[in-house]
């Protein structure tokens, strides 16, 4: 049996090691793929704007699953969400490795002004659902940033979301620089999905043997106790009554405080970092003429820099430095980043990197953690699931616009997205210091 919250006192607070490491392994696996899918649509028949919709597909179907996953992580436990989100990853490298053993013949051709010119095929079909299955059981980020804030204390808050953070950036190291180094192979792109499923299986296996439950007194069945609320009409049992369970709503969520300034922020920056994410590999592989090692180098110096920031750096300085200061000041090193990376001389496109590094290094886990406060306790499943559904429905306006874009204006769309980011910066400015807040 699980200990009961009473025994999850500071001093027995369980390491954070575990959760830093399932979080490492799930963002090993995703970011893998990365330098080479674009490539990958390509050479299936797609253009920037298919490059665009499929990597939307995942956060659409992702704004669906997390908010769901995120309340379950609040009345069943963290570690079972957890878990059923890791699988739903697993399956779909799976279906993802089918797309290439089908026929690349186009379905479907099109060539308009609008949308560019690009054909159907089997295998971008096959993609958009193996996309579509990690989306909807994509609730990994939002449920392990719940975690997190269960085990860790006030003290520690901002130093272990940067641990969070950095674990992160960690994965996207060393993905990248592994896809480069696999897609070198006869084997191609394969192998790196290859790869992709064989992590997300120690992914899986490291949840069920290595995380323990965060929030035990969910699972104890007590009897005499009032009923939890039900999980989509389904049968409930006995077990401790979770206060605000039945009242999780957007509307309840955004009366929390600072909670509509918070939630414009994360999706202002998830919108911006959107546009940059579908617009740069495009970028890289035809204005730039990279290839896909090009492109990893890239990535990997981009995370190993912002490791490095969320680490080391957001550690020494985060209990010294306002945190809007932080946010704001991050925002905006951010944005302008962004705006170096519209020259194509190598110089200005690797300064990029380090400002993007260090401004989102202090800006994101500084966000995140003042996120985690204002949520209280018992709400941190389903505000983390809302912010999560939240940016997802910014990445899906982030990504197709930004192929949209990026097939009209090229290198402009750079700017846009600094444009963005530099609002979500001034928006931080109205957010004050976090205090520990209790549940109301």
């Amino acid at each position: 049996m699980a200990d009961t919250v009473s025994d999850l006192t500071p001093s027995r607070m369980p390491s954070i090691l575990p959760i830093l490491s399932v979080n490492f392994v799930g963002t090993l696996g995703f970011s893998i793929v990365v330098p080479f899918m674009v490539f990958l649509v390509t050479d299936w028949g797609g253009n920037a704007l298919v490059y665009g919709l499929i990597a939307s597909t995942y956060s659409a179907f992702q704004l669906i699953g997390a908010p769901i996953l995120g309340r379950w992580s609040d009345q069943i436990g963290r570690r079972k969400v957890l878990l059923v989100s890791q699988l739903g990853t697993l399956v779909s490298w799976i279906v993802f490795l089918i797309a290439f053993y089908l026929p690349t013949d186009a379905i479907l051709s099109i060539d308009t002004a609008l949308l560019g010119q690009f054909s159907l095929t089997l295998p971008l079909v096959v993609l958009f659902l193996a996309r579509a299955a990690d989306g909807l059981t994509g609730g990994n980020v939002s449920v392990a940033n719940a975690y997190l804030a269960d085990i860790t204390d006030e003290e520690h808050r901002t130093a272990d979301f940067g641990l969070m953070a950095m674990s992160t950036n960690a994965g996207f190291i060393l993905g990248p620089a592994l896809a480069g180094l696999l897609g070198a192979t006869l084997l191609g792109e394969m192998l790196p999905v290859l790869a992709a499923l064989l992590i997300s299986v120690v992914a899986s296996l490291l949840i069920f043997f290595g995380l323990k439950e965060s929030r035990a007194e969910t699972l104890d069945n007590k009897p005499g106790l009032s009923n939890a609320c039900k999980v989509f009409g389904q049968e409930t049992k006995e077990v401790y009554r979770l206060k605000g369970c039945d009242e999780t709503d957007t509307t309840s969520i955004l009366q929390l405080p600072m909670m509509p300034q918070l939630m414009a922020v994360n999706f202002l920056v998830m919108l911006g970092f959107s546009f940059f994410y579908i617009a740069f590999p495009v970028h890289a592989a035809t204005r730039l003429e990279w290839s896909v090692t090009d492109t990893g180098v890239f990535f990997a110096v981009l995370s190993f820099c912002m490791m490095m920031v969320q680490g080391p750096l957001l550690s020494r300085i985060s209990g010294k430095t306002p945190q809007g200061l932080l946010i704001t000041g991050g925002g905006l090193v951010l944005a302008f980043g962004f705006v170096l990376l519209f020259w194509d001389n190598l110089l200005s496109i690797y300064v990029a990197a380090l400002c993007i590094a260090l401004g989102n290094g202090l800006m994101w886990p500084t966000f995140t953690a003042v996120l985690s406060k204002f949520a209280g306790e018992t709400y941190q499943g389903a505000v983390q699931g809302f912010a999560s559904s939240l940016g997802a429905a910014a990445s899906i306006v982030g990504l197709i616009g930004g192929g949209l874009l990026y097939d009209w204006a090229t290198s402009w769309v750079f700017w846009i997205a600094a444009g963005i980011i530099a609002t979500a910066a001034l928006f931080a400015l109205a957010i004050p210091e976090a205090e520990n807040h209790s549940d109301p």
